[in-house]
């Protein structure tokens, strides 16, 4: 069985635990050690039991607790060469890197790295697969290519970015240089090019559909499901939503 959940997921922090077989890895860790150690084990797990840590980029959300978590645990760690060479997860104890659009196994887990386009050095999203069953990861991106459409075709599960609605960007209280950081090309999918992604992914493989990296600032839950639910009709339990604080719990694909 293939299972996934989040330790939290916004621009506060995030981390995705996703485990298959006898292998348990992390996507992520944008909180510090006790808290990440406080948050797996609400999901029944500690540090000891993950066999890697799979960063999807540099930014501090997403990177700030990498380093020290695999210090700490001799956890080793997989990211791009770009990744790496930002120097913001320097020190971590056994290191494997790899260039986007490469495939490899952690233990019982097939990995594909997706190249995304976001605003750092060398940014992937990561698709999983065990016995047959996919989940697609995929976060921190400014648009939809047809690269990310190819390689998230298909999945069983999606973790998905719906970041902000528009309005309440141009609206709200950030500079305007941020505003147009968020809102272009290497920044962040918003709720309607989300819901444009899934319209072009297709949604009936879907067992489960995560809406992620909710801004708490230039977005909120209810808006993201009105978007959604304006192209898709009533939500149904396929979907959840991450919050930050507390991610979601256990999801498994049948």
């Amino acid at each position: 069985m293939l299972r996934f959940a989040s330790l939290g997921s916004g621009s506060k922090g995030n981390a995705t635990v996703v485990a298959a077989g006898d292998t348990v890895v992390l996507i992520d860790c944008g909180f510090s050690v006790r808290e990440t150690a406080r948050r797996l084990a609400t999901l029944g797990l500690a540090p000891e039991q993950l066999d890697a840590i799979l960063v999807t980029h540099e930014h501090s959300d997403h990177s700030a607790g990498v380093a020290r978590l695999a210090r700490r645990h001799n956890i080793p760690v997989y990211l791009t060469h770009g990744t790496l060479g930002s120097g913001r997860l320097d020190g971590c104890p056994q290191v494997h890197c790899f260039n986007c659009a490469e495939q490899f196994r952690i233990g019982s887990l097939d990995i594909e790295a997706v190249a995304v386009p976001h605003d750092a050095r060398e940014p992937c999203q990561y698709r999983l697969s065990y016995l047959g069953r996919s989940l697609g990861v995929l976060t921190d991106l400014g648009s939809i290519t047809e690269h990310v459409v190819a390689r998230f075709r298909g999945v069983q599960a999606l973790v998905l970015e719906f970041n902000h609605d528009l309005d309440m960007l141009w609206q709200g209280a950030y500079p305007a240089a941020l505003k147009k950081r968020v809102a272009g090309d290497w920044g962040h999918l918003n709720n309607g090019q989300a819901v444009a992604l899934l319209q072009q992914l297709g949604i009936k493989s879907l067992q489960h559909l995560v809406v992620a990296h909710i801004s708490e600032q230039n977005n909120c839950p209810q808006q993201a499901a009105a978007e959604l639910a304006a192209v898709y009709g009533p939500l149904d339990s396929r979907v959840v939503f991450a919050a930050q604080d507390s991610g979601f719990g256990w999801l498994a694909l049948t």
